[in-house]
C-alpha cells in the first residue's frame, strides 16, 4: 500500500507540468503553419495599354510567383496611378506585383 501511494505521488508530480502545459494552450491554433508566401519579386513585362483614368495598365508579363500566376497578358490596377504618366505603350518594364485589398496589383514598375 505504501508503494501505491508513492507511485501515485510520483505520477502526479510527473504529469502535473504536462497537464498544466496542455491547459495553458487553450485557444491556441495547433494547425501546421501554412506555407509562407513568397516575397514579391520583379517580373519582366511589356506595356500593352495604359488607362491612366482607370488607374490600370495592361501588361504582357512573365510568371508572377508570389501570386501563383503564369505568364499572360492582363490588365492590372496600379497602386500609384500618377506613375503611369512616366510610361508609354510598348515599353519593356520590370514590375513588382502584390495583392492590395485582395486583388493582384502593380506595386512598382521600372523601365528596363
Amino acid at each position: 500500500m505504501k508503494y501505491l501511494k508513492t507511485l501515485a505521488a510520483v505520477v502526479a508530480i510527473l504529469t502535473g507540468p504536462v497537464a498544466f502545459a496542455a491547459g495553458s494552450m487553450d485557444g491556441m491554433d495547433m494547425k501546421a503553419p501554412a506555407a509562407s508566401p513568397q516575397a514579391p519579386r520583379p517580373v519582366p513585362a511589356e506595356i500593352k495599354k495604359i488607362d491612366a483614368q482607370a488607374g490600370k495598365v495592361t501588361l504582357k508579363h512573365g510568371p508572377i510567383e508570389n501570386l501563383g500566376m503564369p505568364g499572360m497578358t492582363m490588365a492590372f490596377p496600379v497602386k500609384d496611378r500618377a506613375s503611369l504618366s512616366q510610361f508609354k505603350e510598348g515599353e519593356a518594364v520590370s514590375v513588382t506585383f502584390d495583392k492590395v485589398d485582395g486583388a493582384p496589383t502593380v506595386v512598382d514598375m521600372q523601365r528596363k
